[in-house]
Parts: C-alpha cells; structure tokens; sequence
C-alpha cells in the first residue's frame, strides 16, 4: 500500500462517529487486527507487573510460524501472510510501549494486577486463525484496486464499533496498511 493509501487510512480511522450504510467486505477481517491489538492491554499490564520484555523474539517467529502454515493450508501467500502479520505485532508492541511510557510518567495509573498470560495468547491465537481466514476468503478483494476504500471503511468501522482511541487508532493503521497488495 502506498503512503497516499496509508494516510486514507489513518484519516479516516481517526474520524470518529461516522457510519457507513453498507458494511465493508473487509470488516470482519480489520475488525479481528482490531480486537487483535485490544489484546495489548492486558498483555503489557502482565509485562509490567512481572517485569518482562515487551519484544518477545521466541514468541513471535513461533505466532509468524504458526500464520504460515495457516496460510499454506489456506493457499494463499505465506510470505505476505508473514509481513501482515509482522506488522501487527510491530503495532501491538507500540501499544505496550506507550502503556509502559504511561505507566512509568503515572505510576498510580499502572495495574495492581493483570489477568493471565495464557488466556490471552489463547485469544490471540484465535484471533490469528481468524484473520488468516479472512484473507483467505477476501484474497481477491485484497489484491483489486477496491481494496483501498473497502480497507478505508472497515477502519473507520472498528475504530467506531471498539471505541478506539488515538494509539489504538495509529496502530490499527499500521497493522494494516500492507493489507492492499
């Protein structure tokens, strides 16, 4: 996706309230990178807690591994499943390293607590599976000159439906804009 696509797209997810009359065909898929980048929340708050690193190099070429061989059963590109989903979790990261800026400037706002580790890797992984599938079944799409404002839609679409704010919003731009190719 070009620059002029990717600014599309952070524009128009930081414009908050608007509603489309016919939902986008890439709505279930941004949706899920949407509910995929929530995960960072309690994610970060068990790193915080428990002092750990926010990059987790094991973690990730084991989730990269995992999209791949979705992909491969799936028949499409492993390679461009591998670069969507490295940028989700570039994005996901940005997210923990601001809540760890934010905490540590307001330390009375960090969590006393977080939830378990695994059930959010549990969720994660599903939502993994669930994005594969929906590149699977929007390949065509993905890959058309339609797919910049199909894209453009469903941005705006999650950011209104999960209440995004600003962070969130950048980084669900990031963690989609190699979407169109």
């Amino acid at each position: 996706m070009g620059l002029a696509a990717l600014a599309a797209v952070s524009v128009a997810s930081a414009t908050p309230g608007v509603a489309h009359a016919m939902p986008s065909p890439l709505d279930a898929l941004v949706s899920a990178a949407a509910q995929r980048l929530q995960v960072a929340d309690p994610v970060a708050a068990v790193k915080w807690i428990t002092h750990g690193d926010i990059e987790d190099p094991a973690r990730v070429q084991q989730v990269l591994d995992a999209v791949a061989t979705t992909a491969h059963t799936r028949g499409i590109d492993a390679d461009y499943v591998r670069r969507i989903f490295t940028d989700q979790i570039h994005a996901t990261e940005a997210v923990e390293y601001r809540r760890f800026a934010e905490w540590k400037l307001d330390p009375a706002a960090a969590p006393p607590s977080a939830p378990d580790l695994s059930a959010s890797r549990s969720r994660i992984d599903a939502l993994n599976t669930t994005i594969v599938d929906e590149l699977a079944a929007q390949w065509d799409l993905l890959h058309s000159p339609a797919c910049v404002p199909a894209l453009r839609d469903a941005a705006d679409t999650a950011a209104t439906t999960y209440g995004l704010d600003p962070d969130y919003r950048d980084a669900l731009a990031f963690a989609t804009h190699s979407y169109c190719g």
